[in-house]
């Protein structure tokens, strides 16, 4: 039913823009115009120079997030140019996705290359990758090779979009916690005396305490828009003692929906009571996800359930503000006799990336540039920024200096200087490179040290870590079918519609249920028990069962 989808947006502090930019004149590289350079390994590198071989390219780009234009004389997407020959004409999302693809998908009005979507692979969209990643792509066939086949669309069984998070090789350091919780604001622990707070009663009683001493504050936060319902949606299953599957748990290897269960239930139930003692955002359940970054944004919200990467532009903006005591720390919440699993082991973001429409007029060109982009000289690049200018080295470790770290947590900054947007939904290093370095500035473990504020550094002693990650339990391996989420109910089927219903029920009841009178509160939640019964969910949970055991006999180690 709901999805952890790595898709972070820029800060909701800036107007989102969504006009689409040809970023400078453009031309092409010789690995662009001679396939059988590429196809040998010999790719493009930062150092390159253009000569006449070089031909003006142009790609358009469309991105399933808000984010804001960078700016003309962006010195990554001006690199592209000079050493690629390659200029992107970007289009961000504004306002609804779901409306946005079916315009897209009615017209057949597609970008050269988009970002991943189950819709608009059902609907053709996207051409298959396989072939033109082994004759074009050897960069990006060694980078995907352990996972190739969890790649694969499994009704076709063809490859359409390249993932864009957790393909890692070298070590993993996980120092950021990017995942689900119940977060706090710092000022809000320190003021406290940094409680660790273990339950729903214990973690409402802080927001409670600490909004009677500064009423201006808003209480508890949450979200309820578009695909970005998870918020609303997901923690009666971490309370529970589960991990993210979406819309199911999963038990011995059998999913159920949880939505009727009294685990969900009990954590409404809760709500409904926060919200008659004034503690919740009376708007909460009406915002859209730009309205509720802003209120992020604006330091006022003292707490919320999120995962981190979801509202991180939101922190971010504090961050720039320097309102560090603004920003959060999660708390894994859980009810009486659960178990703890609220931090996984990272997992391949399936259909979640960027692919290559049928629209494409040359495929094998764009193919070849995302390829080029993967060896370790671009991906510094695109990671750490310039050595000399972003970050040093030192005996051969990455850092940066304090003037370095404070421009990167500059959105001002990071829109001439960083290709973000572009990056973040492009197929991407991770762990660490041949040389021992992390593949970014925030998984490198004495620059990540190095780069907290003092009162982060204060909080870390007050509860005695070095991360942020040490917050949560130490995951253990994922179970190969992990996660349900990433099970595409195929357009149309029984499931999809099914989960579409559910969604919608969820939609009109929850909300309804939470702002209730406390004593209508059980009648309500009757009603939409009775509608989820009526939803053919059978259907939806007969689809993720199949797929579970699909993923099990197909992804499991021979």
């Amino acid at each position: 039913m709901v999805k952890k989808i790595k898709r972070p947006a820029l800060a909701a502090m800036i107007p989102v823009l969504a006009l689409g930019l040809t970023l400078a004149g453009c031309s092409d590289s010789k690995d662009a115009a001679t396939s059988t350079s590429s196809a040998s390994g010999n790719q493009a590198t930062p150092g390159a120079t253009q000569s006449s071989e070089i031909k003006p390219v142009t790609f358009s780009l469309f991105i399933d997030s808000p984010y804001q234009q960078p700016t003309p004389d962006n010195k990554i997407y001006k690199m592209m140019k000079d050493k690629l020959g390659v200029s992107l004409k970007m289009e961000f999302l504004v306002g609804d996705l779901q409306q946005k693809l079916g315009v897209m998908i009615a017209g057949g009005d597609y970008a050269d290359i988009m970002t991943g979507n189950d819709k608009l692979i059902a609907a053709g969209a996207f051409i298959p990758l396989e072939d033109l990643i082994d004759k074009y792509g050897p960069n990006l066939k060694k980078h995907y090779a352990s996972v190739w086949n969890q790649m694969k669309d499994p009704a076709s069984g063809h490859l359409y979009v390249l993932p864009n998070f957790n393909v890692f090789s070298g070590q993993f350091n996980e120092t950021a916690y990017e995942g689900p919780g119940f977060f706090l604001q710092k000022d809000v622990l320190k003021e406290m005396g940094f409680p660790s707070p273990k339950t729903l009663d214990e973690y409402f009683d802080i927001i409670a305490k600490y909004k009677a001493k500064h009423p201006d504050m808003i209480g508890f936060e949450t979200l309820n828009f578009d695909w970005r319902n998870f918020p609303l949606l997901n923690p009666p299953e971490h309370l529970a003692g589960h991990p993210n599957d979406g819309g199911v748990i999963v038990e011995n290897g059998k999913a159920q929906i949880f939505a009727d269960k009294d685990i969900a239930k009990t954590y409404y139930k809760k709500l409904n009571e926060i919200n008659a003692q004034g503690l919740m955002d009376k708007e909460a359940l009406v915002q859209n996800y730009d309205q509720y970054l802003a209120k992020i944004a604006s330091g006022r919200v003292i707490g919320m359930f999120d995962q981190h990467w979801n509202f991180g532009d939101g922190e971010r903006s504090l961050i720039s503000q320097n309102k560090i005591g603004s920003t959060y720390v999660g708390f894994p919440l859980l009810y009486p006799g659960a178990k703890e699993y609220y931090r996984d082991r990272p997992v391949l973001n399936i259909n979640r990336g960027y692919g290559i429409s049928t629209k494409a007029k040359d495929p094998v060109q764009i193919i070849k540039f995302l390829d080029s982009l993967m060896t370790e000289d671009w991906q510094k690049i695109l990671q750490w920024g310039i050595q000399g200018e972003d970050y040093m080295v030192k005996d051969g470790k990455f850092y940066r200096t304090p003037e370095q770290r404070a421009k990167a947590d500059d959105n001002t900054w990071k829109l001439a200087n960083k290709a973000e947007a572009f990056f973040q939904n492009s197929p991407k290093m991770q762990g660490t490179y041949s040389d021992g370095n992390a593949t970014d500035p925030a998984t490198q473990p004495q620059e990540f040290y190095d780069s907290l504020k003092p009162l982060d550094q204060e909080v870390m002693k007050a509860y005695n870590h070095k991360t942020w990650a040490e917050f949560f339990k130490t995951p253990a391996e994922n179970p190969v079918y992990y996660p349900a989420w990433s099970i595409d109910l195929i357009d149309g089927s029984p499931a999809k519609v099914a989960n579409t219903k559910m969604t919608d029920l969820a939609v009109k009841y929850l909300p309804k249920a939470i702002l209730a009178k406390p004593e209508d509160f059980e009648g309500v939640w009757k009603e939409y028990v009775d509608q989820i019964s009526k939803s053919n969910f059978k259907a939806y949970e007969d689809r993720i069962n199949d797929q579970i055991n699909w993923r099990i006999q197909n992804w499991s180690s021979k």
